[in-house]
């Protein structure tokens, strides 16, 4: 869970995806940190990091992440190697957190029988806490692999573990693998660290995983991803490579750029039929009527659906396991 900004300079690279990730450093919602440069070592896009300040009350380094909990004017904030990870009201669980992951309720309006969906990253849990209240008949299942992200999201950030909560201490694509089961959403939101602060996993991000992905959805279920950078500005090359690869494997992927943060939720459909957000906001309003949905935003949030592809698609390759370019973006 992130949002970034910085230079970008770099040659086209071959890469594996056991040490490769596609590098974001997050800053959350409008607070940009100063112009940085950006380095590229030991397969990371590197970017400069926004360092979290304020009353730290737990702090640990795991296998993966050096984490803090940090309390200050009201929120408390996970942070991973100093950046901001999830965000939670003190006063109120289910307020404070990020707006980009109301997005991940979009699946809704394809899946109006949405059962059970599987979350790759835990986090604090802001996801699994907003489906539990306001989708109690939803089961989700969390691949996390790092398992003292689990404890933190217990012990300080409300994640309450049951039978519709369940989490599989693995990699993403390792539990796909070894999976059998089917959901009606995919929702993507994992990072690893970096030497200077988190990145999204290259073996997360190509051809690859989004055909394995696909096998493990319902015929009408969907993949909905968040990608840190802009449709047609900063880190555009990014967004577009993404789509463009996701491109390659669903019918059909939408874009739902976030107001309040450089954040943009693509959502990929098993679907045949193109859609209009006339009939996605159509869909949002049943669901909420019936009593499916409770989320109070739904329809809010379906108003910033893009049906067009990024401006730079034609630009941007196809990632895959062997090969990744990414403009350059990516390095060995």
């Amino acid at each position: 869970m992130h949002t970034p900004r910085s230079v970008v300079a770099a040659a086209n690279v071959r890469f594996t995806p056991r040490v490769g990730s596609l590098r974001c450093a997050p800053i959350w919602g409008r607070r940009i940190a100063p112009a940085g440069i950006l380095l590229i070592l030991g397969g990371l896009l590197l970017l400069p990091v926004a360092r979290v300040t304020g009353g730290v009350i737990y702090e640990t380094t795991s296998a993966y992440h050096r984490i803090q909990v940090v309390d200050q004017r009201g929120l408390r904030t996970l942070s991973f190697n100093g950046t901001e990870e999830t965000r939670m009201s003190l006063a109120n669980p289910l307020q404070g957190h990020f707006q980009y992951i109301e997005y991940f309720f979009m699946p809704w309006c394809w899946n109006t029988n949405l059962t059970n969906v599987l979350m790759v990253g835990l986090g604090g849990g802001s996801v699994q806490r907003l489906y539990a209240a306001h989708c109690p008949n939803v089961s989700i299942d969390t691949a996390e692999i790092d398992p003292t992200v689990r404890e933190v999201a217990e012990k300080y950030f409300r994640y309450e573990p049951g039978p519709r909560q369940r989490v599989f201490v693995e990699d993403g694509r390792v539990f796909l693998r070894r999976s059998t089961t089917r959901y009606g959403a995919i929702v993507m939101d994992a990072y690893r660290k970096g030497r200077y602060g988190s990145g999204i996993p290259a073996h997360l991000a190509t051809q690859e995983f989004f055909k394995l992905a696909r096998e493990h959805l319902t015929d009408d279920g969907v993949l909905a991803y968040n990608v840190i950078g802009s449709v047609g500005g900063y880190r555009a090359e990014i967004v577009g490579s993404i789509y463009r690869t996701m491109q390659t494997v669903f019918p059909h992927v939408y874009v739902f750029p976030a107001p309040d943060s450089i954040n943009v939720v693509m959502v990929g459909t098993v679907a045949e039929y193109p859609v209009t957000m006339a009939w996605l906001l159509d869909r949002a309003r049943a669901v909420s009527e019936s009593g499916a949905v409770a989320l109070p935003t739904l329809t809010q949030r379906v108003r910033a659906f893009r049906a067009l592809p990024p401006p730079n698609l034609p630009q941007c390759p196809v990632l895959t396991d062997d090969y990744a370019p990414v403009d350059g973006l990516l390095g060995e």
